[in-house]
């Protein structure tokens, strides 16, 4: 790993992808759209960002350590009457789209991290949060939620709750470079774990979970110890100046935020990613 990551060198199916989609001319794939929760918590050494290692079988990322996840569905558009916050407008003037579009985003955010963490950023009221979600009834609707038998929207009015997009702060825009056959166009969010709540190994699509302190991540993936895409690496090393998960969510609200499209150049028959 590359600390600056200007100029990665490729190795393995990243290399191999690279180099065929240079060479054959092949044109790129639409990136779909999808939405990540750097979930984080206030430890004794300063803040832990949580972690999951993606399945080896996975068809994007395999092996690779990542925040919760994933794409936007076509019903998390549908949520406006469940809405506590900043309004989707507001979303969209951040993340460089429209209303719509940010309420999606921001609705895949707080499914996907339910989904795949157990916690949810919602509430029955709008100053208020879900205390504990590890009862059978919740594990239930999570299971439904991620096998898409269950609406988000759907889930929401069902038990009265709201969304709270006012726990939500913007963080980062990265889309999946070009030569990649599976691309997003990813939307990254930081919140707190909601007090009372606890994370659970619980999604089929990771075979280990994590609190790191944000240095630690970083350290362990240029140790080679740990694999990550380069906007985890980078957004777990934008958090390690942060004393506290308020730093953070505060930080979020004046961050500039810009789509960061990776770029491949090819030189002696080798592959470098190149972020600017």
């Amino acid at each position: 790993m590359v600390r600056d990551l200007k100029a990665q060198l490729l190795s393995g199916r990243m290399a191999a992808e690279a180099l065929s989609f240079v060479r054959e001319g092949r044109v790129a794939l639409e990136p779909r759209p999808a939405s990540t929760v750097i979930l984080l918590r206030d430890a004794s050494e300063g803040p832990e960002v949580y972690l999951l290692r993606r399945q080896q079988s996975m068809a994007f990322a395999a092996g690779m350590t990542v925040f919760p996840g994933g794409r936007v569905d076509p019903t998390d558009s549908s949520i406006a009457d469940s809405w506590s916050g900043p309004s989707p407008k507001w979303f969209g003037e951040r993340l460089g789209c429209s209303a719509e579009t940010a309420a999606a985003y921001v609705a895949a955010a707080v499914r996907e991290t339910f989904e795949e963490s157990g916690v949810l950023l919602a509430g029955p009221s709008t100053e208020s949060v879900v205390g504990d979600t590890t009862g059978d009834d919740w594990e239930a609707d999570r299971v439904a939620l991620e096998s898409r038998e269950l609406g988000f929207a759907d889930f929401l009015h069902r038990r009265g709750l709201v969304l709270r997009a006012d726990l939500l702060g913007v963080w980062a825009h990265w889309i999946t470079p070009e030569f990649e056959p599976r691309r997003y166009d990813t939307r990254f969010f930081v919140a707190a774990l909601p007090a009372g709540q606890v994370t659970r190994d619980v999604t089929s699509e990771s075979d280990q979970v994590a609190w790191l302190r944000p240095a630690d991540a970083v350290n362990a993936v240029e140790a080679g110890e740990m694999l990550m895409l380069p906007p985890t690496y980078l957004c777990c090393r934008d958090l390690i100046p942060y004393d506290a998960v308020a730093d953070v969510l505060a930080a979020s609200t004046e961050r500039e935020v810009r789509p960061i499209l990776p770029t491949v150049r090819v030189e002696n028959d080798q592959a470098y990613l190149e972020t600017t």
